[in-house]
This record gives structure tokens, sequence and C-alpha cells, in this order.
């Protein structure tokens, strides 16, 4: 997978985590990937919301112990 920007929101909470992902989306160009990695248990369920609110992609979510990785497609 080609991801062309990495984002750390280890550490926060709802909403950060997103609308750290939501500015970075918009500095994008279609169909980049952004990679976002995070602690919020949540953000599972808020990543999956925003994608379907805003037509960008999940392409892939994975955990593993305390941490959540988050594949988005800029559209």
């Amino acid at each position: 997978m080609d991801v062309h920007k990495e984002l750390d929101t280890r550490g926060l909470n709802c909403p950060l985590p997103i609308l750290k992902a939501k500015k970075a989306l918009a500095e994008m160009e279609s169909g980049q990937l952004l990679k976002v990695f995070s602690t919020d248990p949540g953000s599972t369920r808020d990543f999956q919301a925003f994608a379907r609110q805003t037509g960008n992609e999940l392409v892939e979510q994975s955990s593993q112990a305390d941490e959540f990785v988050h594949v988005l497609r800029r559209r």
C-alpha cells in the first residue's frame, strides 16, 4: 500500500483524531492515502462514520493492543 501521509493522533480523544485527519485530507490530492494512528477506542466507529459522511474511502482498519490504525483514500 502506497501511503502518501501518516498522522499520529495517539493520546488524543474524539473529535481531535477526526479533525486532524480532515485537515490532512484537505491538503492531499484525490486518490492519495492517509494512515492515521490512534489510541482512542472510539476512533474505529468515528472513522467509519467520517468516511460515510465525507465520501472518503475507508480502505483499512486494524488494531493491536491499545493502538488503532485507519487508512483513508482521499475522494
